[in-house]
């Protein structure tokens, strides 16, 4: 189904170690709204949508995955050259005690990744909606993430992200008027 790449969808630069940030990133690496969830979500909904919106849940689901490994990019970049002072500084001791540097799908407040993040209803348009939502929200994360950080680096691969947040949403919102159209179709038996 896939053929992997060996390199990030976008480039991913640092400028500085900044455990601090690496610890808010991770907000989108396991957060609710974060490229996890996002991810498996799309894959998960594919399953119960019209047969025409199958192949577009798919690509953003498999974009969802590529944003996770450019997360998971700047995260380790971010931390690979801190001492565990400037961890425990930034938050991240109590994930250092159980992970030393391994990452690990938390929110930014250290609450573990889980499946209740994955939203299914099973009618498309309702399903779409979420999609929506969540793209949106992911949106607006990246742009508080942008806020928080100086590093005109970061900053560039955090747009990007951004961005194809926006794209997502509106090919989601391009689905659902597909769907609506369909539904106002004349059926003649």
């Amino acid at each position: 189904m896939w053929v992997y790449e060996k390199k990030l969808q976008y480039p991913v630069k640092v400028s500085k170690c900044d455990p601090r940030m690496a610890k808010l990133l991770l907000e989108q690496y396991g957060g609710a709204d974060g490229e996890l969830a996002a991810a498996l979500r799309y894959m998960n909904q594919r399953y119960s949508i019209p047969s025409k919106i199958i192949g577009l849940l798919t690509d953003i689901s498999t974009e969802e995955f590529a944003h996770l490994e450019m997360i998971a990019t700047m995260i380790y970049k971010l931390t690979k050259d801190s001492s565990v002072a400037e961890l425990k500084a930034a938050g991240l001791d109590e994930i250092y005690v159980s992970h030393d540097r391994a990452l690990f799908y938390t929110n930014a407040a250290g609450v573990p990744w889980t499946a209740a993040y994955i939203q299914a209803k099973g009618d498309p348009i309702a399903d779409l909606y979420e999609d929506i939502a969540a793209e949106e929200k992911a949106r607006a994360t990246y742009q508080w993430l942008i806020d928080l950080t100086d590093d005109v680096d970061l900053q560039d691969s955090l747009k990007f992200l951004r961005e194809r947040e926006v794209v997502h949403s509106l090919r989601f919102r391009e689905a659902v008027e597909i769907l609506k159209s369909e539904q106002d179709l004349k059926k003649i038996f």
